[in-house]
C-alpha cells in the first residue's frame, strides 16, 4: 500500500501534517496533565487529531501507526462520549505519550527512507485494556446511582426506538487551504467503508485517477449517497469529523430511483436548478453558511462572492533558492553602484545615483519581505520542552514547571533548527543540577515545586534567549575546584571574575557531579550548547546567584543570510566587520601602543586597556607596511569582552551576503578568526572576521 501513492508531495505532506499534529497533540495532553483533567474542547480536539493520523497513515498505507492511532481514537471517542467517565489523568498522560513518541518514531523512520517496522500491538493492548477499565468504572457508578436513584423514586418507563434506515446525501467542502481535495475526499470515503456498513457512490468518481478532480471539489464539494441502517445523526457525526472538512450538507431522501449519480449531480447544482425537496423531512443538516440545504451553483456564488485562498504551503527548499536569488541581487546591486568604471566619468551621474538609490530601495523591501517570510515564531521550540520538564521531575521524583514568556518572538527557521538541542540541554541541566527536591526546597524556604523560565525578545538583530531556574545555583568554589583538576584554570583564580568562573562549565568533559546518572555526570551536554550555538553566529552567557538560581543568556542572530558589514582593507586583501559588533573607530599614535613582556600589544583608551590584533598578521595575504599611525584602530566588541582591530583603511559599510568558506580555507589552521566570506561591488572577495571567536579567544590574554 505505501507504493500506491508514489507522489512525493503527498509523502511530504504526510510527514509535515502528522510532526505537527503530534506537537499539537503532546501539548494538550500536558495541559490536560498538569490541569488534572481534559477540557471537552481537548478531548475534541484530541480526537480529531488521532481521527486525521489514523485516515492519513491508512492511505498511504502505514498500518501499524493507523492501527494505533484508531485505539487512541476509541480511547477519546468514549471519553468525548462519556463527559462523566472516571479517569486518572496521570495515566491516561503516560499512554497517550506512548502513543505519541511511537508514531513520531516511524514518522522519522518514514522522513529518511527507512521502513516504518515498529510494533504497537503491546501498547495497542493496554490502550484497550483501559478503555474497558474506564467503561466498567463508568458503567458501575451509572449502576450504583440508578439504584440510589430507584430507592427514592418509582420507575419510569423509558421509551426507545431504533433508527430508521434510508438512503442519505452528504455534500462535503474542505478546508480552503488543505489542498489536494481529491485524497482528502479518498481518506473520507475509505474511512466511511472501514467504520459505518452502507453502500454508497460518490462524485466526483475519478478522485485518484484524475488529479483535476480536486479542482471539481474544491469548486462543486464531494458529494455521497449511501444506504446504510446506521441512524442519520451518527453518519453525520461521522461525516462532520472527517479531517479538514469544514462544511456539511446532510439529507435523507425518501425520493425513487437508482440513478445514484444523476441525482447526485442534479442536487449539486452544477447543471440544473435545485430539486424541490419540501416534502423531503430531514434527519440532520450541519454547516456553517446559513441558507438552504442545497443550492445550484449560480445562486451561491451571488449570495456570497467566492472565498479567497489566503494562505498556502511553499516547501522550504523554494524559500532556500528565493533568498540565494536576493543575495545575488544584493551582490549584482553592490557591483553596480560601485563598479570602478564610473570613477573615470568626469561630472555628476545625478540621474545614475537617482536610479541607484530606487534600485536599492526596492532590493531593501525585497529582502525584508523574503526574511520575513522565513521568519518563525519560537513558540514550537519553546513547547518542546515541557515534555522534557514533565519526564525528568518524575524520573528525578522533582516538582517543577514549566513557564514560558515572549513565545511569539520570531527567528530565521535556519537558525530555530540549530536552537533545540543548545535548549534542551539547558533544561536538563537545570532540572538536574539546579532544581532541588521537595523537601530540601521548603527547608529553604521556597515553594514545594520549582520553576523554569523560558522567555525570548528582540533586541537590534539578535534575539535573545533567557532559561532561568530558581534553584540553588551555581557554586563558584566547586566550579573552581572541578576546573583545577582538569587543568582548565589559565589564569589565577583570584582574577577570574563569576562570569568566567560560570563559562568553565561550557568546557568540553567539564563536569560538578560526584556520580555519573542517566542526565548527567559524564561531561556531555554543555560544551554542545556552545558548538551548536557557533554554528549559527550565537553566543551563551551564565549569571547565577547561589541559592537563588541560575540564568543562561542566548544571544543569536535574527538571520545569517545577509548582514550589514564594515569592509576595511588591510594591504590588497579586504576584511568584513558586522556593524553591530562595532564600537568606534579611531586613529592611533605609536607612542599610544603598549606591548607586554610575552609580546602582545595593548592600548589605553579612555582609562581602559584594550589587547591590539593587527589584520595583517591573520592570513598571508594581508600584508602591510604601513605605520601604525597611518591606520586606523576598530574597537569591536562582543558580551562584554573588547579588542581593537587594526586595519589601514575603512571602506565602507554595505550589506553584504554571508558565502560559506571554501574548503581549502576551511581546512586549514588560519580558517578559525572567519565566519564566512562575501564578494563586493569591485568584483574582489572579502573574508568576514568572527567577533566571537576572536574576543572570545582574547579573554584568557585580556582578562577581562
Amino acid at each position: 500500500m505505501p507504493g500506491a501513492f508514489p507522489e512525493d508531495s503527498l509523502l511530504e505532506l504526510f510527514i509535515f501534517e502528522t510532526m505537527q499534529s503530534l506537537q499539537q497533540l503532546e501539548d494538550s495532553v500536558l495541559a490536560g496533565e498538569q490541569q488534572d483533567s481534559l477540557h471537552p474542547e481537548d478531548i475534541n480536539l484530541i480526537f480529531r487529531i488521532m481521527h486525521t493520523i489514523k485516515g492519513s497513515a491508512a492511505v498511504m498505507g502505514y498500518v501499524n501507526i493507523s492501527a494505533l492511532a484508531h485505539v487512541m481514537e476509541d480511547l477519546f471517542f468514549y471519553l468525548r462520549d462519556r463527559p462523566e467517565a472516571a479517569y486518572d489523568s496521570s495515566d491516561l498522560s503516560d499512554l497517550m505519550l506512548q502513543g505519541i513518541d511511537f508514531i513520531k518514531l516511524e514518522t522519522v523512520k518514514i522522513r529518511s527512507g527507512d521502513p516504518a517496522d515498529g510494533d504497537a500491538a503491546a501498547l495497542a493492548e493496554e490502550l484497550s485494556a483501559y478503555l474497558q477499565l474506564l467503561k466498567i468504572r463508568t458503567e458501575t457508578s451509572e449502576e450504583t446511582d440508578r439504584r440510589q436513584h430507584t430507592e427514592v423514586q418509582p420507575a419510569k418507563e423509558v421509551k426507545t426506538g431504533s433508527a430508521e434506515p434510508g438512503r442519505y446525501r452528504a455534500l462535503l467542502r474542505f478546508e480552503e487551504a488543505c489542498q489536494m481535495e481529491n485524497i482528502r475526499a479518498f481518506a473520507v470515503i475509505h474511512q466511511l467503508d472501514e467504520t459505518i456498513s452502507c453502500t454508497f457512490t460518490y462524485h466526483p468518481d475519478d478522485i485518484i485517477e484524475n488529479p483535476d478532480s480536486a479542482d471539481v471539489i474544491r469548486r462543486d464539494g464531494f458529494i455521497i449517497m449511501l444506504e446504510t441502517a446506521a441512524s442519520g445523526d451518527s453518519v453525520a457525526d461521522f461525516l462532520r469529523n472527517a479531517p479538514y472538512v469544514c462544511e456539511l450538507e446532510f439529507d435523507k431522501l425518501h425520493t425513487a430511483g437508482d440513478d445514484v449519480i444523476e441525482t447526485a449531480v442534479q442536487l449539486s447544482g452544477m447543471d440544473a436548478e435545485r430539486l424541490s425537496l419540501a416534502d423531503t423531512p430531514q434527519d440532520h443538516t450541519d454547516r456553517k453558511p446559513a441558507g438552504p440545504a442545497v443550492r445550484d451553483k449560480k445562486s451561491r456564488e451571488a449570495a456570497s462572492p467566492p472565498a479567497q485562498q489566503t494562505m498556502i504551503n511553499v516547501h522550504v527548499s523554494k524559500m532556500d533558492k528565493l533568498m540565494d536569488l536576493i543575495g545575488e541581487l544584493v551582490i549584482a546591486e553592490a557591483m553596480v553602484t560601485q563598479n570602478p568604471d564610473l570613477a573615470a566619468v568626469h561630472g555628476p551621474l545625478d540621474n545614475f545615483a537617482k536610479a541607484a538609490r530606487h534600485l536599492r530601495k526596492i532590493s531593501g523591501e525585497m529582502q525584508d519581505v523574503v526574511m520575513s517570510l522565513r521568519m518563525v515564531p519560537i513558540s514550537a521550540t519553546f513547547h518542546k520542552m515541557g515534555r522534557i520538564v514533565r519526564d525528568m521531575t518524575r524520573k528525578l521524583e522533582k516538582e517543577a514547571s514549566l513557564v514560558i514568556v515572549g513565545e511569539e518572538t520570531e527567528v530565521d527557521k535556519h537558525i530555530i533548527e540549530h536552537l533545540s538541542d543548545p535548549l534542551m540541554h539547558i533544561v536538563r541541566n537545570a532540572l538536574d543540577h539546579g532544581i532541588e527536591p521537595p523537601e530540601e526546597r521548603l527547608a529553604a524556604g521556597k515553594p514545594r515545586s520549582g520553576t523554569v523560565t523560558l522567555e525570548a525578545r528582540h533586541s537590534g538583530g539578535e534575539v535573545i534567549v533567557m532559561i532561568r531556574d530558581d534553584g540553588k545555583g551555581l557554586h563558584r568554589d566547586k566550579i573552581i575546584r572541578r576546573a583545577a583538576e582538569n587543568g582548565l584554570l589559565s589564569r589565577d583564580e583570584r582574577e577570574l571574575s563569576d562570569r568566567e568562573v560560570y563559562r568553565l562549565i561550557f568546557h568540553p568533559g567539564f563536569s560538578t557531579k560526584d556520580s555519573i546518572s542517566e542526565f548527567s555526570g559524564r561531561g556531555v551536554g554543555m560544551d554542545v550548547v556552545v558548538k551548536d550555538l557557533e554554528k549559527v553566529g550565537g553566543t551563551a552567557t551564565i549569571d547565577s546567584v547561589p541559592g537563588a538560581g541560575s540564568t543562561v543568556t542566548l544571544r543569536i542572530p535574527l538571520t545569517l543570510a545577509i548582514i550589514d558589514g564594515m569592509n576595511v582593507g588591510v594591504g590588497s586583501a579586504r576584511f568584513t566587520l558586522p556593524t553591530n559588533s562595532i564600537v568606534r573607530s579611531f586613529k592611533p599614535e605609536q607612542q599610544d601602543l603598549l606591548t607586554d613582556p610575552e609580546g602582545n600589544e595593548w592600548i589605553m583608551v579612555r582609562g581602559s586597556c584594550y589587547p591590539v590584533i593587527r589584520l595583517h598578521n591573520l592570513t598571508a595575504a594581508a600584508v602591510s607596511a604601513s605605520p601604525v599611525e597611518q591606520g586606523i584602530l576598530i574597537m569591536v566588541e562582543d558580551d562584554g569582552r573588547s579588542l581593537c582591530l587594526l586595519a589601514d583603511e575603512l571602506l565602507g559599510q554595505q550589506q553584504v551576503v554571508v558565502k560559506a568558506l571554501p574548503d581549502y580555507i576551511l581546512n586549514s589552521a588560519g580558517s578559525r578568526p572567519f565566519s564566512g566570506c562575501t564578494l563586493l561591488g569591485d568584483g574582489s572577495i572579502s573574508l568576514i572576521l568572527d567577533i566571537i571567536r576572536l574576543t572570545s579567544s582574547m579573554n584568557a590574554v585580556s582578562g577581562q
